[in-house]
């Protein structure tokens, strides 16, 4: 998501007015979840999907009306028959999807900046729209970012009654939400915050994990002792390349929260073993280390005759990656990020 913001600040700064399609709602299964997006351009191009198939064909042809209209509408679409449109679709789900004009006004790129850096940066905000009146379909629709302190940016003044409940979330609250205040309705969503993959070791492995990590929004930060295998021209992609004096202490500059994700690939037994022990003081959502059975039981001995507990070690995947048969390089790679994916995913759940 946080490419798509990007994606979406470039175009409109560029002068580009564009349709932006959100899933507000899903029940059921249906091709995608809340808060997916798609951007559709005014030649008919799209970026990203809703799921495809009927509902995107669908929501396109929308999106054409909603460029002339230079307004606004919600599409409920239900997928619990059979044989949709003779396509097959047999999701037994149902969606509802907001079909809206961007203007490339300075308001509007305001907005959507500022919602890229907070999700660049991780931090917690609000996207805001005022849909209207609660018994008219929405039109031009107003919208805000709301920061954590309070502080707002775009055309909207946000009611005091939501500021209220947005102050009344945990933090934990990820898709958009619908809600009612007097005559008007709302649709609030909190910013995605990326999570971040820490890679130790610049080897063959780390240089598939960090560009398929990124592919699918995680951040990602490389780090090794060797500057010959720790730099830009290895991994242009990266979000971070640090090349670091020593595995030893190479943990003391890094904010692992429990939205990081550590991925321990180095060059040797000792070093994994060095990190590994780093990262189990940290409260990391994540913790995976490459390596065979042998190795992995050997380490784990070393770290309970250091003092560590079997609920320590259950924190850590290894062998790393999901049991896909994986051999190569490349296959380690998918293999790990699936593993990530699947963290995510629980996290989420």
């Amino acid at each position: 998501m946080t490419k798509l913001m990007t994606t979406i600040c470039d175009l409109l700064e560029k002068g580009e007015d564009l349709v932006l399609c959100t899933v507000l709602s899903h029940r059921g299964s249906t091709p995608r979840t809340a808060g997916t997006k798609m951007i559709v351009r005014s030649d008919g191009r799209i970026i990203a999907t809703v799921g495809g198939g009927c509902v995107e064909g669908d929501v396109m042809m929308t999106a054409a009306e909603v460029f002339e209209s230079r307004s606004a509408l919600i599409k409920s679409f239900d997928l619990t028959g059979v044989n949709v449109d003779g396509m097959d679709l047999v999701c037994g789900g149902q969606l509802d999807i907001l079909v809206e004009y961007l203007t490339a006004d300075a308001d509007t790129v305001a907005v959507f900046r500022g919602l890229a850096e907070a999700q660049r940066d991780g931090k917690k905000c609000y996207l805001a729209a005022d849909l209207g009146l609660v018994n008219d379909p929405p039109s031009k629709v107003n919208r805000c970012l709301i920061r954590e302190d309070g502080a707002t940016l775009g055309n909207m003044v946000p009611p005091p009654q939501l500021m209220e409940t947005l102050a009344g979330w945990t933090g934990k609250e990820r898709y958009p939400v619908l809600l009612t205040f007097g005559d008007r309705n709302y649709v609030v969503e909190p910013s995605y915050v990326p999570g971040t993959v820490y890679l130790f070791g610049a080897g063959h492995v780390s240089q598939q994990v960090a560009p398929l990590a990124n592919l699918v929004d995680f951040h990602t930060v490389v780090l090794d002792d060797r500057a010959e295998f720790a730099n830009r021209s290895r991994f242009p992609g990266a979000d971070e390349v640090r090349s670091v004096r020593s595995f030893q202490n190479c943990f003391s500059d890094l904010d692992i929260d429990e939205n990081s994700y550590v991925v321990i690939v180095t060059r040797g037994h000792v070093h994994d073993k060095t990190v590994l022990e780093q990262a189990l003081k940290t409260n990391a959502r994540y913790i995976g280390m490459i390596g065979s059975r042998h190795k992995t039981k050997k380490i784990f001995n070393e770290l309970l005759a250091q003092g560590f507990s079997d609920a320590d070690l259950e924190r850590v995947s290894s062998p790393i990656g999901t049991k896909i048969g994986a051999e190569t390089p490349e296959e380690i790679g998918i293999s790990i990020v699936g593993e990530l994916i699947l963290a995510r995913f629980k996290h989420k759940s």
